[in-house]
């Protein structure tokens, strides 16, 4: 028998067989990895639009199955609701607006004023000389092509905004007015036990984003009132559209939306009169008292009991994830996660430790505070 000989460098160099394979498998996997990445950050809009889309149709639930129940058509009265909503929006908008675009004007029309009084204490006073008001102007006429890209920005981010916001509708529309044949059309592939559990669901969901809004729109009213009485008896301008804006800011902007909703109507009474703002001041703490102490409790005895800390976190989650819209339904989404945890998860008794009393009680331990029965 010849003598083997030994196998040269390049066939020591040589990979194994599967290594052609394996490295094929890896480019396909990490290409499918890139394309669905890249698929699901294209969808996120899809997805805001329908989580948003979803809870709206649950808010408007209980109005429009009033109007059936009175012998209107679904369809008709999913119309109807989305309507009147829509008129009472844009007529807080339009109040705001107002009041903003006047302000704005008028804040225009006090530049020059300002300007001028600004370089004159600055040369007098700092011996600094700042160009004129006819430089100013020439010097952004000629750099008008700079801000050219920022003002088309802010052209795009509109269209996209009436984009999403005619898609919400639309959906909205699909959702409510489709109301029991969706619900079914989901259940129809599950099996009746978890079809009794999807529906469950949706009960509790649609529970609390009625009551959520239910009570925030009473809790608003009652706040618009009181602020435009307020500001009517002191001779306040724009008592009106700043009373609607203290009142829903307020109320559905959680945690600090008393102190925004608080603060434009003690602005404006400022210019008029310190005096008067101090009296709107000292308004708006007190009501804001009355309201957690008195309203509030009952007004929203059926609503959310959430705590204030989650509900801020809650809040800034929902808003950088699903914009404006799911800060807005951040509350009863906690709720909801909150009331669907109560139901299926199991909670246990607590033992007996210092660190769950309260400071200055020896009893029992504390419950807690924000379990929300459905």
């Amino acid at each position: 028998m010849p003598p083997r000989t030994p196998p040269s460098s390049w066939q020591e160099r040589r990979p194994p067989a599967w290594f052609g394979r394996a490295l094929l498998s890896t480019v396909l996997v990490a290409a499918a990895a890139i394309l669905a990445w890249r698929a699901l950050a294209m969808l996120g809009t899809v997805a805001t639009i329908v989580v948003v889309s979803w809870f709206l149709a649950l808010a408007m639930e209980p109005l429009i199955a009033w109007l059936v129940r009175h012998g209107i058509r679904r369809t008709r009265a999913t119309g109807l609701v989305m309507v009147a909503s829509l008129v009472v929006v844009l007529g807080l908008l339009g109040l705001v607006g107002g009041l903003f675009v006047a302000q704005l004007i008028e804040l225009v029309r006090s530049l020059p004023d300002f300007y001028a009084q600004l370089a004159s204490a600055a040369d007098t006073r700092f011996g600094l000389h700042l160009p004129s008001q006819d430089e100013l102007v020439s010097t952004l006429g000629a750099r008008w092509q700079d801000l050219a890209p920022g003002i088309v920005g802010v052209g795009t981010s509109l269209v996209g905004a009436l984009f999403t916001g005619t898609a919400v509708l639309l959906v909205v529309y699909y959702m409510a007015s489709a109301g029991p044949r969706l619900r079914a059309s989901i259940c129809r592939y599950l099996a009746p036990d978890r079809q009794r559990e999807v529906l469950r669901l949706w009960e509790i969901s649609q529970s609390k984003v009625a009551d959520f809004i239910n009570s925030r729109i009473v809790l608003a009213a009652v706040s618009t009132v009181a602020t435009f009485v307020v500001l009517t008896a002191l001779r306040v301008p724009y008592a009106l559209p700043l009373a609607a804006f203290t009142g829903v800011v307020s109320q559905f902007i959680p945690t600090v939306g008393a102190y925004i909703g608080g603060a434009l109507p003690v602005a404006v009474a400022l210019a008029v009169s310190p005096v008067k703002a101090l009296v709107v001041l000292v308004f708006v703490i007190a009501y804001q008292q009355v309201e957690n102490l008195v309203l509030a409790p009952k007004i929203s005895a059926r609503s959310l009991q959430l705590n204030p800390a989650v509900a801020f976190l809650a809040v800034l989650a929902f808003g950088a994830v699903f914009g404006a819209l799911g800060a807005f339904l951040a509350l009863p989404v906690a709720a909801t996660i909150q009331a669907v945890s109560s139901v299926y998860l199991r909670r246990h008794e607590l033992v007996d430790s210092e660190l769950l009393r309260e400071e200055g009680t020896s009893g029992e331990p504390a419950e807690d505070g924000g379990a929300d029965e459905s």
